[in-house]
């Protein structure tokens, strides 16, 4: 039988760089690999539906980082599986829904959640023969992910009346300053205003009328 698992994560090993790409692709058993196929393809399914253009980015940026980490600080064993990978997905998934503040993401967040809440125990080393290290590298790879694309993807939809609402508070009544300086102290232009605006002014206009010319009348210009 082919023994493929020495492709795994073995750290700080020249050997076990290849398990970096190859790790998430090697399983103990048939069970093993149901238990992280399910997980990857419901996180999967929400991170292509919700982040279209930048969901490639996530998995392929989440397998290597997660990898490299495991390889750095992992303890001295072969490790194989893509439960990395899938915590990093969670984790992206979760904390993208909280900064966002979605409500289809927060949603899914929540699903996240009750679904895969168990995947916080597998962050504790209680169990020997679980990685507990490639879990947590994974899912500090979503969290790291999350914040640097916090800008990309859905946005919140604002409605007609919110629009009006910012539109309002733009043309609130901004409060007057209190002028302290002196009368004497004010432009003079305004001064010279203020001397007529009291006063009663008449305006008189005066017409020049000309008297039409009698259809009798010539000019006669003398010689």
């Amino acid at each position: 039988m082919l023994n493929l698992n020495r492709f795994g994560v073995l750290p700080l090993t020249f050997e076990g760089l290849i398990g970096i790409i190859a790790s998430p692709l090697l399983h103990g058993d048939f069970k093993h690999l149901l238990g992280n196929s399910l997980p990857i393809l419901a996180l999967g399914s929400g991170l292509y539906y919700f982040y279209p253009k930048i969901a490639t980015r996530v998995v392929l940026i989440s397998w290597l980082s997660s990898g490299i980490a495991l390889w750095i600080i992992g303890r001295p064993a072969i490790h194989i599986g893509a439960s990395g990978l899938v915590y990093a997905l969670a984790g992206f998934i979760f904390l993208s829904g909280l900064l966002r503040k979605q409500p289809n993401l927060l949603a899914l967040s929540l699903l996240v959640i009750f679904l895969y809440g168990g995947l916080f125990w597998g962050l504790l080393p209680i169990e020997e023969e679980i990685s507990w290290e490639a879990h947590l590298t994974g899912l500090a790879s979503g969290f790291a992910l999350a914040v640097n694309y916090r800008h990309l993807g859905p946005r919140q939809k604002k409605y007609s009346w919110d629009l009006e609402e910012e539109q309002y508070h733009e043309f609130e009544e901004v409060e007057q300053p209190i002028i302290t300086e002196k009368p004497e102290a004010i432009k003079p232009e305004i001064e010279a205003w203020k001397q007529y605006s009291n006063n009663h002014v008449t305006i008189i206009y005066h017409y020049n009328s000309q008297k039409e010319k009698q259809p009798n009348e010539e000019n006669v210009t003398p010689k």
